[in-house]
Order: C-alpha cells, then sequence, then structure tokens
C-alpha cells in the first residue's frame, strides 16, 4: 500500500468521527439537519424513527453507483467506506449532547460535519451523495452547474424541514449548512486559497522588482494596450504586472503597489487551482 493511500485512509477515519460528532453531539438532540443526502437522511429518521446510520447506507447506495460509472472504482469503493464508516461510527459510538444552545449547536455542528467532510474529499470520498448527483445533473444540462444543482436540492430539504419540524429549525439548520460549506472550504483550500493580482502602471519596472525582490514572488509581465473613454481611442503599448498569492500575501502586494504609485489600477480574483510553477515557494535571493 502506498504512503498517499494510507494518508488518505487517515483523513477519511478522521473525517468520519468529525462528522459523525458533529451530527450526535450536536444536531440530533436540538432536531436541526445538515444539506444533502446526510439531511435527508437526518429528516427521515427524526419524522419517521428510524436508524439514521441505516438510512445513510440505503440513500447512498444509487450514488456510489453513480460514482463507480461516471468517475471510478476507486473513488467509488472509497466514498462506499467513508459512508458506510460513518454510519458504523453514528450507530456504536456514544457522543456526549456539548450544549443545549441552539446557535452554538448550529454553528458548531456545521464546522465539524463541514470539517468531516473537507477531510474525507482530502482524502479521495466523499461522505455525501449529493456532490455525485449534482455533477451528473450538470453534465446533461447546459443551464445548470454543480453548485446550482447543490443549491435547488437543499432549498428543497430546508423547505420540507420547515414543514415537517419547524420553521426554527429549518432555519437553524440552514446556519448549520453554512458553516459546514465554509468549513469544507478551508479544509480543501486553507489558508493559500491563491488569488491572481493584476496590475497596470506606468512605473511597472520598480513595480516588479519591488515584487520580485522584497517579497520573493514571481511576476508575469503580459504586454497590453490601453483605450481611453467610450470612443475608443488607443493609448501607447503599457506592461501588464501578473502574479499568483495566498490571501494572506494580497495586503502586502497592494502595500508595495501603492507605495511606488497610488495611482496605479489593480484587479484580483480568486483562483480554483493553481499547480506548478514556483507558487508553492517564494524565490529565494
Amino acid at each position: 500500500m502506498m504512503f498517499s493511500d494510507i494518508r488518505g485512509i487517515l483523513l477519511m477515519i478522521a473525517g468520519m468521527f468529525s462528522a459523525a460528532f458533529g451530527i450526535k453531539g450536536f444536531l440530533v438532540s436540538s432536531r436541526f439537519i445538515d444539506g444533502g443526502v446526510t439531511g435527508i437522511s437526518m429528516l427521515i429518521s427524526d419524522v419517521t424513527g428510524w436508524s439514521l446510520a441505516v438510512l445513510l447506507v440505503i440513500i447512498n447506495i444509487p450514488f456510489i453507483l453513480i460514482a463507480y460509472r461516471q468517475v471510478g472504482r476507486k473513488f467509488a469503493v472509497m466514498s462506499a467506506f467513508g459512508i458506510t464508516g460513518l454510519s458504523v461510527i453514528l450507530h456504536f459510538v456514544e457522543f456526549p449532547d456539548v450544549t443545549p444552545d441552539k446557535l452554538l449547536t448550529a454553528v458548531f455542528g456545521g464546522l465539524f460535519i463541514g470539517a468531516g467532510i473537507g477531510l474525507a474529499i482530502r482524502g479521495g470520498s466523499v461522505l455525501d451523495g449529493t456532490e455525485i448527483a449534482a455533477l451528473l445533473i450538470s453534465r446533461r444540462s447546459y443551464l445548470l452547474q454543480v453548485g446550482d444543482v447543490i443549491l435547488v436540492l437543499n432549498v428543497l430539504i430546508f423547505g420540507a424541514a420547515a414543514f415537517l419540524l419547524s420553521v426554527e429549525s429549518a432555519m437553524y439548520s440552514i446556519l448549520t449548512y453554512v458553516a459546514a460549506t465554509k468549513a469544507i472550504s478551508f479544509l480543501i483550500h486553507g489558508v493559500e486559497e491563491y488569488t491572481a493580482i493584476m496590475i497596470v502602471s506606468t512605473k511597472n519596472d520598480d513595480i516588479r522588482e519591488a515584487i520580485t525582490r522584497r517579497l520573493h514572488r514571481g511576476v508575469t509581465v503580459f504586454r497590453g494596450t490601453g483605450g481611453v473613454g467610450s470612443t475608443g481611442e488607443v493609448n501607447e503599448d503599457r506592461p501588464i504586472l501578473y502574479c499568483v498569492v495566498t490571501r494572506l500575501e494580497i495586503g502586502s502586494i497592494k502595500t508595495v503597489v501603492n507605495e511606488i504609485d497610488p495611482t496605479a489600477f489593480m484587479t484580483t480574483h480568486a483562483l480554483s487551482d493553481v499547480d506548478g510553477g514556483l507558487i508553492k515557494r517564494p524565490l529565494m535571493h
């Protein structure tokens, strides 16, 4: 077994326990639910009294089969392991009811569930089949993206929770889902969520040198042509500086640019993924 496989399994196990703790240690006693298949299972379990652990496995089976056909055997097997492990932990492991405070329950329950899902994703699997279903639907539709599908599904789930449980429970459940989403994003991207910055300035050489020498970050220089106003009048050619930094370094870049040229034009936009180059480490001098 490869080291990466062992690491993935350990991350998944940690994710299972984190998600189980969020569900049993916070949400169940307050009748709050999460989004996705987990939320559907929790809602049915609350209304019917059926076992949550069993429902999680049964409802996720079709999505695991979809994953096997659409994504691959390894991912499907790992996801089946993760979902089954979560169900086993929920059934056999007792967790204390941490707090009766509803706000703390919603927020921290969501954080632990999101952390669990994020760890499982980093381990190469999912603990909830919603993402698999959303991916399949988005592939068959030109109008819906993965995020759109997940949003629509969760609107239906929380609407049902408002009808079957209570409006208050549904509202706290939405807060739980938001907290879980934030935790998932942080676990996947971490503090090293990358941002691209484009800089247009008449002092581009000074700015480029300051970024590379003082901040030890690489800069790519594009050639652009300025346009003035709505008439489309064309200005002279000018370089455009482009660099990729973590979100913690954005302030430093802007400070350096403003010191050199307060009139410089800057734009930033988040990146979904970055690989290769010198992004992972600073330039050394």
